[in-house]
């Protein structure tokens, strides 16, 4: 990929002659798609991203959020008050590494980890949980599986290293990754107000230091990389494109963070992630309205003979770039050396242009009278770097919904919920989960495996007392975080808006099964190429469907990703809008997702919401053929006034007193729900009325056990409320549809949901 005809001319117009080879490398990735979001931000206006919980908004390497007192943590956004807010902050942010991951599983999702993290660290935050969410080509392909294994290895192996805890994500295997699989992960971080770092240059004389990795060539291009379709030798060809990692330097360089921010030594940061030293310098000056002059030869290397071109533009990993006072230079240089990090004066804010110099002698520089004369290879707005690429105007056709087409020879009940329960999409993810450290940190409260993840934010409570104990039920004094991330490419294949909007209603559902509400959002979208209009018109779609379901949840998005090009000699992906939202409860105890048998005799099973009453999109009709609309969803059929409020209520009647186990429907419908809180000891004796009805996968519904039904049902307000079936103590799903039934053991269960861990062992 080089510098298009048209941007070179821009470029030239404002240059006001020809870019010298290290400019023009400089352009073609900073106005490559993977930074600047030609075809995308013209979208993401679309999106609600203020709310009295934002401190920091879209824009910086990670959104800072207020987190609600305790007494507040369980009250919806809408119904809260500015000062309800604490003086306790969360980072949150998600980001791709979608094409390096083809390329090298475990090096491409391993420093898709690491870049989360940084972004993280230069607000000030410490890093405190990770979430990925991980798409690849059918699980019954060598080549799917090749690459499942190796991400996951690689995103166990950084996290592990670093200390940091994967807690939570998702997993979907579908035909359209198969030559271009998708790795998203998202970070969440704590911090506060005096700790608060940004990514905006503050003002001309503060010197500019890297601390970190020596630079390498690893990652050269890597930006302009994602910013392009994969090719059929992309694993040969593209393979300098993707950096290498080290997670002991990244631990390192987390605690070495740290250690800066608690003395107070960083006035703003940036990762080096994307066009490395070039991207986060200029990037860093223009969001302060300033400028740089930067010396090449001072960055610290560790590989001989590197022109100005790969100083600029390599992407080794563990690297950051600190604003940083005179006078405080020396300090930082001993707290680098102190965790054994390299560290550069390279140069110093301005008021001027973004200017870069060079002496090595290269191609790029010429010698004189023997020695190497410092010449000026980078010279140009900081601005017009960072933010001067035009966006694209690009052409879009809306996707034709499918129509009602059921099978007429449906499969027989057990081999349709066998088939649901076996899927790869819907089955356990216990292989992935049980090879990443969830607990290191000791914060984790509800592990991977149900609903949503917890993590306990005892700098909320009164006491700050770090000695709580997470069994205890006492402990509900501080603010409960909780996670929950993914897509599903099913649904928005069959609808891309309506599918969109079913995923940000899932990630909340799955967020209320806990107790807790939504706080914020952050989004990965992904798509194929935009120059396609039906791939475009797909991906608008996308955009619409989360910002419209975002807004309604009261759940600003406040920051995200956006990943392109992701074609291959497959075709393109599916249309993916990864969504991460965060939510709070009081407290860190939360109903399980597994049914309770010392009281199944005194308690029932409810169904709380309404199901849209159809299958499109669903693992069902994956197995059975056929084709259906997308379900009708809550506020489309009046089953709730807004999803701010039907969330609210499920997240009530969650925690509920009365309630002893909860669990959100969604892919594979009530039937894979109800044998998902079947255990050894506890079964259900369930009817219902037909297929549609036990495979329909609309979200915003929960299966709650309770002691008393009719407080439960006083507490989800307009919401419908079913009482599908018995809690019974012989571990047994039996499940009654129309005339058919199907009895499954426990062990019979987890035996269906085993394939992942049967045919990887």
């Amino acid at each position: 990929m080089s510098l298009s005809d048209p941007d070179h001319e821009l470029v030239v117009a404002e240059l006001g002659r020809e870019p010298t080879p290290a400019e023009a490398a400089l352009f073609e990735n900073l106005w490559s798609e993977h930074c600047a979001y030609r075809s995308s931000r013209p979208l993401l206006s679309a999106f609600d991203s203020e709310g009295d919980q934002v401190v920091v908004g879209p824009g910086d390497d990670a959104a800072v959020l207020a987190l609600p007192d305790p007494d507040a943590a369980d009250a919806p956004a809408a119904e809260r008050d500015p000062d309800d807010y604490g003086d306790t902050y969360v980072t949150f942010g998600v980001e791709s590494h979608n094409h390096p991951s083809f390329v090298d599983p475990f090096d491409g999702a391993a420093t898709g980890v690491g870049g989360i993290v940084r972004d993280t660290m230069s607000m000030g935050a410490y890093p405190i949980g990770l979430l990925d969410s991980l798409y690849f080509g059918g699980f019954d392909r060598e080549r799917s599986r090749y690459l499942f294994e190796g991400v996951v290895e690689g995103i166990s192996h950084y996290g592990n290293c670093i200390g940091v805890p994967t807690v939570g994500g998702s997993v979907a295997f579908h035909g359209g990754y198969e030559g271009n699989p998708l790795v998203n992960v998202a970070c969440v971080g704590v911090t506060d107000a005096d700790r608060l770092v940004t990514a905006t240059a503050k003002e001309p004389g503060n010197k500019l230091v890297l601390v970190g990795n020596g630079t390498g060539r690893d990652g050269l291009g890597g930006a302009s990389f994602a910013s392009e379709d994969l090719a059929e030798d992309a694993e040969t060809e593209d393979r300098p494109a993707v950096q290498v990692g080290d997670p002991y330097a990244e631990k390192r360089l987390i605690e070495c963070n740290e250690a800066l921010v608690d003395e107070d030594l960083v006035l703003s940061a940036r990762d080096l992630g994307a066009a490395g030293l070039g991207g986060a310098s200029s990037e860093l000056v223009a969001k302060g309205g300033l400028g740089a002059r930067i010396d090449l030869d001072s960055v610290h290397q560790r590989e001989p003979e590197m022109n100005p071109t790969e100083i600029l533009l390599g992407e080794s990993q563990e690297r950051m770039c600190y604003e940083v006072a005179p006078e405080n230079v020396d300090r930082v240089a001993a707290l680098a050396e102190r965790f054994d990090l390299g560290c550069s004066v390279i140069g110093e804010v301005t008021d001027g242009n973004y200017v870069c110099e060079f002496a090595g002698g290269d191609d790029e520089s010429e010698e004189t009278d023997g020695d190497a004369e410092r010449e000026v290879v980078v010279d140009a707005p900081a601005e017009f770097l960072a933010d001067g690429a035009p966006m694209n105007d690009l052409a879009s056709e809306a996707p034709t919904p499918p129509d009602r087409d059921l099978p007429t020879d449906e499969p027989p009940l057990d081999e349709a919920v066998a088939a649901v329960l076996s899927a790869p999409s819907t089955a356990s993810k216990r292989w992935v989960y049980r090879q990443y450290d969830h607990e290191v940190g000791t914060r984790t409260a509800v592990k991977p495996g149900d609903d949503a993840a917890l993590l306990a934010m005892r700098e909320t409570e009164p006491d700050e007392d770090p000695a709580v104990d997470l069994s205890d039920d006492d402990a509900a004094d501080g603010v409960g975080l909780a996670l929950a991330s993914g897509a599903n490419p099913k649904w928005t294949t069959v609808a891309p808006y309506e599918g969109a909007r079913a995923v940000a209603l899932e990630n909340a559902t799955n967020l209320a099964a806990t107790g807790a509400v939504p706080l914020a959002a952050v989004d990965c979208l992904n798509g194929g190429n935009p120059e396609n209009p039906n791939v475009y018109g797909a991906f608008e779609g996308i955009v619409d469907g989360l910002a419209d379901t975002c807004s309604a949840l009261d759940a600003p998005v406040v920051g995200g990703n956006v990943s392109l090009y992701n074609d291959s000699v497959e075709g393109p992906i599916p249309p993916t809008p990864t969504l991460a939202v965060l939510g709070t409860t009081r407290g860190y105890s939360v109903p399980p997702a597994a049914f309770d048998a010392d009281r199944a005799a005194d308690s029932e099973l409810l169904l709380v919401g309404a199901g849209g009453d159809a299958l499109g999109g669903s693992e069902y009709l994956a197995h059975a053929g056929g084709s259906d609309r997308f379900p009708t969803l809550p506020d489309e059929s009046g089953a709730a006034d807004d999803l701010g409020g039907l969330v609210a209520s499920l997240s009530a009647s969650a925690r509920h007193e009365s309630t002893l186990a909860a669990h959100d429907v969604s892919e594979g419908g009530l039937a894979v729900a109800l044998a998902e809180l079947v255990t050894d000891e506890a079964g259900v004796d369930a009817t219902l009325p037909d297929r549609v009805a036990a495979f329909d996968e609309t979200p915003g519904r929960l299966l709650i056990q309770t002691t008393d039904p009719e407080a439960v049902a006083a507490v989800t307000g307009d919401l419908p409320v079913f009482r599908i079936g018995d809690v019974t103590t012989d571990g047994t799903l039996s499940l009654a549809v129309d005339d058919e039934s199907v009895a499954l053991s426990a062990d019979a269960i987890r035996e269906h949901r085993a394939v992942i861990e049967r045919e990887l062992a």
